[in-house]
């Protein structure tokens, strides 16, 4: 990600200028894509498009730059192979596609080759021996069948490496260089490339150009991971997700707070770059999708799929309304610290969960259609203890019935889902709960039936839970008692607690990485405030990424100022300056001094061993460890740019104000200037 990042910030080629600065969060004139429209937007051997499906692939196509928000259900994986299909037959270079995972680069590659494109699915040398229903379509597995006679010295180094486990070095050489030939071979003449973000930083797929770049799931990449597929080239450039399902997985606490739990494709939303939205979701049974559509996509979801083709069996579970496959069953158990002290777990709804799960088994479902939904591991422990404890039927039918995390789930689907709650104390919060993407995912699996065990008068203290509550309420789907002889609830809702700064859902991230006008604090459109970060901190505004800086062509560095990502620089450090408090990933990180500021990537003290000093020297003066890095960082530039100068001076690309005070960095703010594409005038400090 490194090494995307300085990319993208030296080298002109790597993508357009268009592109550059719309991730820069720049407005700046869309230029023409000058391609003939299909007569028809669909591609052989996939399904026909619906209306905002050919919407979305001609928009695509007409576009530099276009995201694509497919909600669940809607067809993403279709649609993205269709834009990929048009992308290639447009005759103007090889299409890279990548995502976040290699379940999903796997379904878009099967899909992608269906259409009679040539696909191949290049993976890390680590996971070649790893099973894919796509292994046919992997680099590996093509070199290995290559039948042209000009191969055959590599095919017959291969059998002899099997039948005897290694090669003479001499032979070994030798078969290394064939290898890399064959493989060049085969990636030349692919008409799509297909492998996830990081492995697009691979030296065999880095050495080559992709015009077109499609990455799937994007809402669920961490953005610089995003960086390393786009700058091999991208002129065009497609984001295919959803802002409102889960976002990136961030562990470090410190890097969430600072902005990398929020992906590219959820900043560029929030910069005014309109999504092309998918319309017609083809999973849900209707009366399952009129909650997700009303609270999270406004409305706007149409069902694809009739009540009739998604009527669940007749003896299984005991609707209240059969015509509406969902029930929310009242459970007033308490919830527990589990036996790793780290989570939580409640036995009446486990019971409750064995019970449902038994009723569906019972009436024919097959466990493999049925999912058990639940926000704590401890739980999830418990429920599987449960079922193999008190479970009526055989042992291996409740072994099949997957219980897993929200997390786990996105993504796919099942007949069924239970979705345990836990959460169930007065004094407390609901915990992951709280966020609405989590509830979206975890409402969003079934197909058939959904059934919510949990304590209402606790969830219903919560704005979004007290309007899901009563949406089940009001449609006489709320029950309680035995599963025998369900009765509707008649429970008293709390009253909402209103919103705090914490629970915002964008919290800290209003600066996204700066643009006009919000050097002052003034938050993005929509946002609401700067949450706890304050003073439209985010990316933006004091600090921060700070990987765009002044580049050779005028029109990148004149019209900005020749400054680099983020706001002032940080003179004061204070509350909500660039990624943390101090600028960088915090008191340091990303920007402050250089990419790292004594600190490497955290706080003062925090993995020294990696960056003492980052992409730049700790001082203002830009001595002579300026360059990339200093004092033995990995990528060492100490004279590539020139005492007083380089990326570090006081004076930005050349010494002493060159560059208006702006340019790569200044006065111990590394990457990111004084100015920071805030334009001029534009940037004033933040207040804490």
């Amino acid at each position: 990600m490194q090494t995307a990042l300085k990319t993208f910030a030296v080298d002109e080629t790597s993508v357009s200028g268009y592109i550059y600065h719309r991730l820069l969060g720049h407005e700046v004139e869309q230029p023409p894509v000058r391609t003939p429209l299909p007569r028809r937007f669909g591609a052989p051997g996939l399904p026909e498009l619906n209306h905002s499906q050919v919407l979305a692939v001609k928009t695509v196509l007409q576009k530099a730059l276009s995201i694509v928000q497919g909600p669940p259900g809607t067809g993403k994986t279709v649609t993205s192979a269709s834009i990929v299909y048009h992308l290639c037959k447009q005759n103007t270079g090889q299409t890279l596609v990548c995502a976040p995972s290699n379940v999903a680069v796997d379904q878009l590659s099967e899909k992608i080759h269906m259409t009679g494109l040539r696909v191949l699915r290049f993976c890390a040398k680590s996971r070649e021996s790893a099973d894919s229903r796509v292994e046919y379509l992997t680099l590996h597995y093509q070199v290995r069948h290559l039948d042209s006679p000009a191969n055959a010295e590599l095919r017959k180094l291969q059998a002899l490496k099997e039948e005897l486990g290694e090669l003479s070095q001499a032979d070994e050489k030798r078969f290394n260089s064939l290898r890399r030939r064959a493989e060049l071979e085969i990636l030349s003449a692919a008409d799509v490339v297909c492998c996830t973000c990081s492995a697009a930083g691979d030296p065999r797929i880095s050495s080559l150009r992709f015009r077109q770049c499609l990455i799937d799931e994007a809402t669920q990449a961490p953005e610089p991971e995003c960086l390393i597929p786009i700058v091999l080239g991208a002129k065009q450039l497609v984001l295919v997700g959803d802002h409102q399902q889960l976002g990136p997985v961030v562990m470090c606490k410190k890097a969430a707070r600072a902005g990398l739990g929020v992906s590219l494709f959820e900043r560029l939303v929030e910069l005014q770059v309109r999504p092309i939205r998918l319309q017609v979701q083809y999973r849900m049974h209707p009366c399952l999708s009129e909650f997700p559509s009303n609270t999270f996509y406004e409305g706007t979801l149409q069902n694809g799929i009739t009540a009739a083709e998604r009527a669940p069996l007749e003896g299984g579970f005991p609707w209240p309304d059969p015509s509406r496959p969902m029930v929310f069953h009242c459970c007033l158990g308490t919830e527990e610290v589990s036996g790793s002290g780290t989570s939580y777990l409640n036995r009446t709804e486990a019971a409750k969960v064995e019970q449902a799960v038994t009723r569906f088994l019972s009436a024919g479902i097959a466990p493999a259609q049925v999912g058990v939904i639940t926000p704590y591991d401890g739980q999830r422990a418990y429920i599987v203890s449960t079922m193999q404890r008190n479970g009526t039927l055989a042992q291996e039918l409740y072994a099949q019935v997957e219980v897993a995390s929200v997390d786990a789930f996105q993504g796919r689907e099942k007949d069924f889902i239970i979705l345990s709650c836990v959460r169930s104390n007065q004094s407390q919060g609901i915990g992951f709960l709280s966020d609405p993407r989590r509830l979206n995912v975890a409402l969003t699996r079934a197909r058939y039936g959904l059934v919510v065990l949990g304590n209402p008068k606790v969830l219903s203290k919560q704005k979004l839970w007290n309007a899901f509550l009563a949406h089940f309420k009001e449609a006489e789907l709320l029950v309680e008692g035995p599963l025998s002889a369900l009765r509707r609830s008649n429970v008293t809702f709390a009253r909402p607690r209103p919103d705090r700064p914490s629970d915002r859902l964008f919290a800290g991230n209003v600066g996204a990485f700066s643009s006009q006008g919000l050097g002052d604090g003034t938050p993005l459109p929509g946002l609401g405030g700067g949450g706890r970060r304050g003073g439209g901190g985010g990316y933006g505004t004091q600090g921060s990424y700070g990987y765009g800086s002044q580049r050779s062509e005028s029109q990148r560095s004149d019209p900005y100022g020749t400054q680099g990502f983020s706001g002032l620089s940080l003179g004061d450090g204070s509350q909500g300056s660039g990624f943390d408090s101090q600028g960088g990933y915090a008191a340091g990180g990303y920007a402050g001094s250089g990419y790292g500021s004594q600190a490497g990537y955290y706080s003062a003290g925090d993995e020294r061993s990696v960056h003492l000093s980052g992409f730049s020297q700790d001082s203002a003066s830009g001595a002579s460890y300026s360059g990339f890095s200093s004092q033995g960082d990995e990528y060492r530039y100490d004279d590539a740019y020139s005492y007083g100068g380089g990326y570090a001076s006081q004076g930005g690309s050349q010494s002493q104000g060159g560059g208006g005070g702006g340019g790569y960095s200044s006065q111990a703010s590394g990457y990111a200037s004084q100015h920071a594409y805030a334009s001029q005038g534009a940037s004033q400090p933040s207040q804490p």
